[in-house]
């Protein structure tokens, strides 16, 4: 089976979406499943708005359209609702090709959190992109839901994974930072919420990993915080091995990878009880949800650090592979060896919701999808 996945996120960046599907390629190949990605490789880029050191690419119609033809793939997944995710699900709807989708960016909020545009724009935009899809992939229960609440549809499950020969407990070296240590793993920006676990009164070391637009104002505000900046691979595992807690103070993501590296690492999580941590902790003995982040961090650090890793132990990107190609199967029909697969549902959502829509309504509808596709151009 030949899969292309159309991802707007891709390499130099450093971010659970490209994790995701590098992890996802690695583990697929060992199923017999081959991905390729239609990435920005090639195609000329501007800087993001608001964050410059993320660039985004600008393809053509015709451009998407011969990458998808020379791929030749018997499925299409589109990873990202940005230019090539927009411009690949354009052309499976103008060939009648079923694709997949996944949600895995909280856009709406987001861009909320840089300019005053209403969330409810985004969510009508993002509504409608992946209601072309046969189904919509989504990482947790509880974000499944609250899309649902949203009006979404076709949701399916598709979960993460962790390296845990990568992130393991024994890797851990001495930072020489006073204890108990305290560390964030992700991106430096405002809609992660580092406020709220920066301004704590926490004994020993708070440890910053990682860079963003908001990183120069928050090492000018905190300069008792340790900023690591970017770390990979086996530095990061040693740094996330080396700490007592890791602290999630994000309010907006959907999953958060990181979280998992650092079960594996044999590091407990301090999170707000929100999507994302509700759904990796759970009732699980491996952290602590509270609207009271201090005590979480502080409750986080008596717990046990080998049941951490056991947890993780369960959590494989094979396991999250097979989800993954179950659910292009399934759009499939078992039958591959075809280009794509003709019909299926393909813009179903869009245009059954059109038939009997009047010609203003229409119209109406047509406006504010593109205000939003306008909005997420220069909020993103």
């Amino acid at each position: 089976m030949r899969v292309l996945i159309a991802t707007d996120a891709w390499h130099p960046q450093v971010n659970g979406v490209v994790r995701t599907l590098t992890s996802l390629a690695r583990s697929a190949r060992s199923l017999g499943v081959d991905i390729d990605f239609l990435s920005p490789d090639g195609f000329p880029t501007i800087p993001l708005p608001t964050y410059s050191e993320l660039r985004v690419a600008l393809p053509g119609s015709r451009q998407i359209a011969e990458r998808i033809d020379q791929h030749r793939p018997d499925a299409i997944h589109i990873a990202t609702e940005g230019p090539i995710g927009f411009r690949a699900r354009a052309y499976c709807i103008k060939r009648g090709w079923a694709f997949t989708s996944s949600y895995t960016t909280r856009f709406p909020e987001y861009i909320a959190a840089r300019l005053p545009i209403p969330q409810k724009l985004i969510y009508a935009v993002l509504r409608r992109f992946h209601a072309a899809a046969s189904v919509t992939m989504v990482a947790t229960p509880s974000l499944m839901t609250e899309l649902k609440q949203r009006g979404f549809s076709n949701l399916g499950m598709w979960t993460r994974g962790v390296d845990t020969k990568l992130f393991r407990p024994d890797r851990a070296v001495e930072l020489g930072f006073p204890r108990p240590i305290f560390i964030y793993v992700g991106r430096v920006a405002v809609e992660k919420n580092l406020d709220a676990f920066l301004s704590l009164d926490l004994p020993g070391t708070k440890v910053v990993i990682g860079t963003g637009p908001q990183e120069e104002e928050l090492r000018h505000r905190f300069s008792e915080v340790k900023f690591l900046g970017m770390m990979e691979h086996e530095k990061l595992a040693a740094h996330l091995a080396a700490s007592d807690v890791f602290v999630f103070p994000s309010l907006t993501d959907t999953f958060g990878i990181v979280q998992l590296e650092a079960l594996a690492s044999g590091v407990p999580i301090a999170a707000f009880p929100v999507t994302g941590p509700k759904d990796v902790i759970g009732n699980h003995p491996i952290g602590v949800m509270s609207g009271d982040l201090r005590a979480a961090c502080l409750a986080a650090l008596q717990v046990s650090r080998d049941a951490c890793r056991s947890f993780a132990l369960d959590c494989s990107w094979e396991v999250s592979a097979k989800q993954f190609i179950g659910h292009l199967r399934n759009v499939a029909g078992g039958r591959e060896g075809r280009n794509c697969l003709p019909g299926r549902g393909v813009g179903a959502g869009v245009q059954e919701g059109v038939i009997d829509e009047s010609i203003g309504a229409r119209e109406s509808r047509q406006t504010n999808y593109n205000k939003g596709l306008r909005a997420m151009g220069t909020g993103l």
